[in-house]
């Protein structure tokens, strides 16, 4: 993670602008006037697409070979004939100690999830960081970032009382159970409540005298304009959402219940059947990622226009 994130970094920098030293300054060259991207511009960039494109391409088609073909030759660097088989097997044959879990089932079951996270997370981060801006609370301030630094703990160190909780909840094997409990995102409430400070308090008192109460107001003014802002949180908490894994195999333990990416335990990892199954758990947040980057670049950077 550490040398992608390094690379993504060089990239964003040689790509975008360029910095230069001139009388003691340090100034940045906009793209629009910098000259002809140099070779080793391109050259980082085909480094990072290599890299994190390679294998991803080789798994997609290592999984149109036959199992054979991977035991003897190992990984494969082309497309093999049996694509529509492997992936027909993947999707609908049964499988698990009771055979009735399918592919589809969880892939829905992710799809689930996944589409929970990122509708409860964005509602109530939002309405967290509404009440912490628009309502006067004492040491409202101080309370954030209690809430804030507590939910920055990671999910690992919480799992024994959150799983008591939820057992004693009876929430156990059911998608509530492995929703509720990570509702609370302090990523969101951080954003969500530094766009609200930036909204005019002249905004809220002109609604205010116009008899618009606490909940128009958040309907018709803050929901439409923190839109770009939803959206782009919505996107990673689909993704977070659509890779979870330790929460939902601690909380779960009924074979319909599983998500794609648990259920890559119950094939062979390096059978056809196992590598189809990991490029249909990539490629739903690919797919989202390339298709909603403008506006998830346009939530967190013009979120506050």
């Amino acid at each position: 993670m550490g040398p992608l994130l390094l690379l993504s970094v060089l990239l964003i920098a040689s790509l975008s602008s360029k910095t230069m030293l001139r009388g003691g300054r340090l100034r940045f060259v906009s793209e629009m006037n910098m000259p002809r991207k140099h070779f080793f511009d391109h050259l980082i960039l085909l480094t990072g697409v290599f890299l994190i494109v390679g294998p991803v391409i080789v798994i997609a088609f290592s999984s149109t070979h036959s199992g054979a073909t991977l035991g003897q030759d190992g990984l494969q660097f082309l497309p093999g004939p049996y694509g529509v088989e492997v992936y027909s097997r993947a999707l609908f044959e049964g499988r698990g100690f009771t055979g009735g879990v399918t592919g589809i089932t969880m892939a829905l079951n992710s799809l689930y999830l996944a589409a929970g996270f990122a509708l409860a997370k964005v509602a109530v981060s939002l309405l967290a960081a509404y009440a912490l801006v628009f309502f006067r609370v004492r040491f409202g301030t101080f309370f954030f970032w209690v809430i804030l630094c507590s939910l920055l703990l990671p999910l690992e160190s919480r799992f024994l009382p959150t799983y008591a909780v939820t057992s004693k909840l009876g929430l156990v094997n059911s998608y509530p159970g492995l929703m509720l409990p990570l509702l609370a995102s302090a990523v969101g409430t951080f954003f969500f409540r530094q766009f609200f400070l930036g909204v005019p308090t002249e905004l809220s008192e002109a609604a205010r005298i116009d008899g618009a109460g606490p909940i128009k107001f958040l309907k018709d003014v803050l929901v439409p304009a923190s839109a770009p802002m939803i959206a782009a949180l919505g996107l990673l908490m689909f993704v977070q959402g659509w890779n979870q894994y330790l929460w939902p195999v601690m909380v779960s333990s009924e074979e319909t219940r599983m998500t794609l990416v648990q259920g890559l335990s119950l094939v062979g990892r390096t059978s056809p059947q196992g590598l189809a199954l990991a490029v249909l758990a990539m490629l739903p947040p690919i797919l989202l990622v390339v298709f909603c980057q403008k506006a998830f670049v346009k939530g967190l950077t013009d979120g506050r226009q």
